[in-house]
């Protein structure tokens, strides 16, 4: 699978069940934004999180101890 499949995959996956969250997605990969094979992998983690648990984090309501994830959940937040 070629980064451009998996980047169309990530962003089909990122269709959420809260508006909030998708109004969140929306704006980042209409950013343009570019993703390293590891940021790939930090977002397939962090899709993988049930929806209130990642707009907790997006909105700043919770805190993660992983830098990996900080980093890409600032992205988000940008």
């Amino acid at each position: 699978m070629t980064n451009r499949e998996a980047l169309g995959r990530l962003r089909w996956r990122s269709r959420r069940g809260l508006l909030e969250l998708d109004l969140v997605f929306e704006r980042f990969w209409s950013s343009g934004v570019e993703l390293a094979p590891k940021e790939t992998q930090v977002l397939e983690r962090l899709l993988a999180m049930p929806d209130n648990d990642l707009l907790d984090l997006v909105m700043g309501r919770t805190e993660t101890g992983d830098p990996e994830v900080g980093a890409l959940v600032q992205k988000l937040r940008a």
